[in-house]
């Protein structure tokens, strides 16, 4: 499907709610359909990646109930040995996050299961995962190639340590999940500092888990029951980026976004904004479990910014709005440490450069990252076909690309919006003045 991207020649303004955080939305469905009794998820993300982990658990037994227009979920768990076996192979779709998490949940199963996703999916490696929950006990046969397909196996899971390779919240996740099943307490030690939504959502749900001084260590006891917990789910700092960027690149711009999660852990974007001069405000509300609050960020002049491996984990999503930003920016800006781009729906550091290319960016590929020579005045009057290449946030990147441009813009494989938020292009048509 291909689309006509719209110009913001007066600038942007006005305020808006982003859909519920994508990580939060489906974790909340994973660890209501584990829970003994009931879990109420209000703002639940309605983008396909989330669908999916609502009907993989629907298969597995779980009886759910999505109020679409309320996007409120009610799961009446099951608990961890309620889960049956699905009658076919659980369909991932696009959704590495179910892939990965499942395979934690389900390696203490009594029975088989078989998980298969979409031509994107089946490229991106699994043995991160495999491997450490092999050191457990787990089961998990997957392709010659480490990819899907996959076959979990019945397994009986023991408490172990492990030192990940990778910093990765997947992958963290899925060790975590698998450890509340097994014998004995487990120890898993990140790399880096990793999104901790499972974390901070397990306590909630009464788990035993402990994060060390450290913020790297994290001690895991078997927990023989969750309970079912009312749930608000705050707005998606990664949506939410992307009008932040258009606000900070569109001139005669202000736009406030509400509601958005502020979890540390998440805010990377905010402190490259910071960095690079954005003109941004940051209001925080009242609230339990995970902090949230407004941002506010309006038209901005933008110095350049070097990105390292230490900086990556808390924007890891957002590299390729950096990338944007540091177009615009005066000076060279380095993104480095970023390899793990390589390995999301698309190869990030290659399409992201590929794309930015055809706006007369001076960009160069690295290994691990780019080098950015930023244009503050740069403007493309030439017609632009943007590419998607089937990643959701590449083709949002298009869409903030094109509204300070008076070039036409078309976007290639525009239906890859909808995996995180299918409402991504009318949400940024309502900010556009005139």
């Amino acid at each position: 499907m291909e689309v006509t991207l719209q110009q913001a020649n007066k600038g942007l303004r006005g305020s808006l709610e982003v859909p519920g955080d994508k990580s939060i939305s489906h974790r909340a469905i994973m660890l209501g359909a584990l829970a003994q009794g009931v879990t109420t998820v209000k703002n639940f993300s309605d983008g396909q990646d989330c669908l999916t982990t609502l009907a993989a658990f629907k298969k597995l037994g779980v009886e759910i109930d999505f109020d679409t227009q309320a996007k409120k979920v009610v799961i009446n768990g099951r608990g961890f040995h309620g889960l049956r076996a699905a009658k076919e192979a659980l369909d991932m779709g696009n959704s590495g996050t179910t892939t990965r998490l499942l395979m934690g949940i389900l390696a203490a199963s009594s029975f088989e299961t078989s998980l298969v996703g979409d031509p994107s999916l089946s490229k991106r490696p699994m043995a991160r995962v495999t491997e450490p929950l092999a050191k457990m006990g787990a089961s998990i046969k997957i392709s010659s190639q480490q990819t899907l397909p996959a076959l979990i196996e019945p397994s009986s899971l023991k408490g172990t340590t492990i030192r990940l390779e990778v910093a990765s919240a997947q992958v963290k996740s899925a060790l975590i999940l698998a450890a509340l099943q097994a014998k004995g307490e487990s120890t898993i030690i990140e790399k880096l500092p990793t999104r901790n939504h499972t974390e901070l959502m397990l306590k909630q749900f009464g788990a035993n888990i402990e994060i060390l001084a450290d913020g790297l260590t994290i001690k895991v006891q078997p927990t023989k029951e969750l309970r079912g917990q009312e749930l608000v789910v705050p707005g998606d700092i990664s949506s939410a980026a992307f009008f932040m960027v258009a606000a900070a690149l569109t001139p005669n711009s202000k736009v406030k976004l509400v509601n958005v999660s502020l979890n540390p852990t998440r805010t990377g974007i905010l402190r490259v904004l910071e960095k690079m001069n954005a003109n941004m405000t940051i209001q925080a509300r009242q609230s339990v479990g995970e902090p949230l609050g407004d941002i506010i960020v309006e038209s901005s002049k933008l110095t350049a910014i070097k990105i390292g491996p230490k900086d990556v984990p808390a924007l890891i999503d957002e590299l390729p709005l950096v990338a944007l930003l540091a177009a615009h920016a005066d000076g060279i800006s380095e993104i480095r440490g970023a390899a793990e781009l390589r390995f999301k729906e698309t190869d990030r550091i290659k399409t992201v450069c590929q794309e930015l290319g055809k706006l007369g960016v001076n960009v160069k590929e690295l290994q691990d990252g780019m080098v950015i020579e930023g244009q503050p005045q740069l403007r493309v009057t030439a017609d632009i076909s943007w590419d998607s290449h089937g990643d959701h946030r590449l083709g949002m990147l298009g869409a903030v690309a094109a509204l300070r441009n008076p070039g036409q813009f078309r976007l290639k494989n525009s239906q890859a919006l909808g995996i995180s938020y299918p409402s991504f292009l009318t949400d940024l048509a309502s900010l556009i003045v005139g």
